[in-house]
C-alpha cells in the first residue's frame, strides 16, 4: 500500500469547533479524515469502514466516548483499532484507568498540541499500512496455494488411476521388487491426494462466508459423534450451552476433534472421549477429553501449526491439517483454542465462542442491540 486512498481516521467529537481543529492538524498527513459529532454516529461509521485509528472526545452528552469505547471493542471487526482519548477536563487517575480499561492506547488534553498529535496519530496510520500490505500478502500466496492445490489434483489422480491399472492388469508380470515400487507409488499418491484435500479445507475456511446463526451445540455434537463413532467408545456429553457462530465451521471444529480422541484412544482397552463446557465470562469454554496416548507439553506450541504432527503416521494415521483448521474457525470466530496433556494419559482440547445471548463482536448483534445505528441508505 503505497498511498492513503484506502487509509482513513475517525475523529469523533460533540463540538464541530473541535472537530475543525483535529481536521485542519492531520490534513496533510494523507488519509482520509471521517468525522461524527457523537457515539453513535462513529458507531454506523464502523459498521462499514476500518479506520487506522480512532480520536474520540471523552466528554460527551447522551453517549461518552467510554460508552462509545466500549461498543467498539465489542465488534470483532473494531476490537483492535487504536483509540486516542481526547479530553478538555483533567481528568483524574479514576478515569484515565478507566478509559484504558476500554480500550484506549493514549489520553491527550485540549488544547492539541498540533506537533504531538500529528507524530502519534502517524504512527498508527504507518502500522495500519503495513498490517494491509500483510494482510494483502497473505492473501495472495493464500490465493496462489490454494490454486497450485486445486491443479495438482488431475495430474495426481491420473498418476494414481494408471498405478491402480498396472496393478490390476500387470501385477502378475511383475517381480517382488516391481510389486513393492508399485505399491510405494500407489500409497504416495493416496498420501499426496489426501494433503491437497487438507490444505485446500484449510484455505476455504478463510475464503467460505461467514454465516451466523444460534447453535444446538449439544445438537450438534450428538450428530458429530453419530457420523464418526466406528467402534466401541465410551462417550461422555456433558452440558452445553448454545451459542452463535457459523454451523458448518464449528461442525468441522468439533468433528475433528473428535475424530482425533477417537483416533488416539484406539489403542486403549477402555477408550473414553468426553466433551462438555466451563462458563467464563461472557463465553463458553467448550472441550472435548480422551485418554488416550497424550503428548508432550514441551511441544504444546506446535499443535496447532499446519502439517505439524507429534506422533509419527506409522502409529496414528494424519496429515497434521486438522487442528490448524481448527485453529482457524475458533479464530475466525473471536475465540481461543489450546491443549492440555499428558503423555500415557489423553489430552483435552479446549475453544471459546461467544454464549448465546452474551454481548457480541459482530455487526448483526450491534444492530440488533442498537437498532438506531442501522446506516441510513
Amino acid at each position: 500500500m503505497k498511498d492513503n486512498d484506502d487509509v482513513s481516521i475517525l475523529l469523533v467529537d460533540d463540538r464541530a469547533e473541535d472537530l475543525m481543529v483535529l481536521e485542519s492538524v492531520l490534513a496533510d498527513l494523507g488519509p482520509q479524515l471521517v468525522t461524527a459529532r457523537s457515539g453513535k454516529e462513529a458507531l454506523r461509521h464502523l459498521l462499514s469502514q476500518d479506520f487506522a485509528v480512532i480520536l474520540l472526545d471523552a466528554q460527551m452528552p447522551i453517549m461518552d466516548g467510554y460508552e462509545t469505547a466500549r461498543l467498539i471493542r465489542e465488534r470483532q471487526r473494531s476490537r483492535h483499532t487504536p483509540i486516542i482519548f481526547l479530553t478538555g477536563v483533567r481528568t483524574s487517575d479514576v478515569n484515565v484507568f478507566e478509559g484504558y480499561s476500554v480500550g484506549a492506547v493514549d489520553y491527550l488534553f485540549k488544547p492539541i498540541v498540533p506537533e504531538v498529535l500529528k507524530f502519534k496519530v502517524a504512527v498508527f496510520v504507518d502500522l495500519f499500512k503495513t498490517r494491509k500490505e500483510v494482510e494483502a500478502a497473505n492473501a495472495e500466496l493464500e490465493s496462489f496455494s490454494y490454486s497450485v492445490a486445486h491443479d495438482l489434483r488431475a495430474p495426481l489422480r491420473g498418476i494414481n488411476a494408471f498405478a491402480q491399472i498396472l496393478q490390476e492388469d500387470c501385477s502378475a508380470s511383475l517381480d517382488d521388487n516391481g510389486k513393492r515400487c508399485l505399491e510405494r507409488v500407489l500409497t504416495g499418491a493416496t498420501r499426496m491426494e489426501e494433503l491437497i484435500d487438507d490444505m485446500l479445507a484449510f484455505s476455504r475456511v478463510a475464503r467460505d462466508a461467514f454465516v451466523r446463526s444460534t447453535i444446538d451445540m449439544g445438537a450438534l455434537v450428538r450428530e458429530v459423534v453419530d457420523e464418526i463413532k466406528d467402534r466401541p467408545v465410551s462417550v461422555r456429553v456433558g452440558h452445553l450451552p448454545l451459542s452463535e457462530g457459523d454451523r458448518a465451521m464449528i461442525r468441522q471444529v468439533l468433528s475433528n476433534l473428535v475424530s482425533n480422541a477417537f483416533k488416539f484412544t484406539k489403542k486403549k482397552e477402555q477408550p473414553l472421549v468426553e466433551i462438555g463446557s466451563l462458563s467464563r465470562g461472557d463465553e463458553t469454554v467448550y472441550f472435548v477429553r480422551d485418554n488416550g496416548a497424550g503428548f508432550d507439553m514441551t511441544y504444546a506450541n506446535q499443535l496447532f501449526s499446519l502439517f505439524r504432527r507429534l506422533h509419527t503416521e506409522d502409529e496414528y494415521e494424519g496429515t497434521g491439517v486438522g487442528l490448524a483448521i481448527v485453529q482457524r474457525i475458533v479464530k475466525r470466530h473471536g475465540g481461543q483454542v489450546w491443549a492440555e496433556a499428558k503423555v500415557g494419559e489423553g489430552a483435552t482440547v479446549y475453544f471459546t465462542l461467544s454464549r448465546n445471548g452474551s454481548k457480541s463482536t459482530n455487526r448483526d448483534v450491534l444492530l440488533r442491540t442498537h437498532p438506531d445505528l442501522q446506516p441510513e441508505i
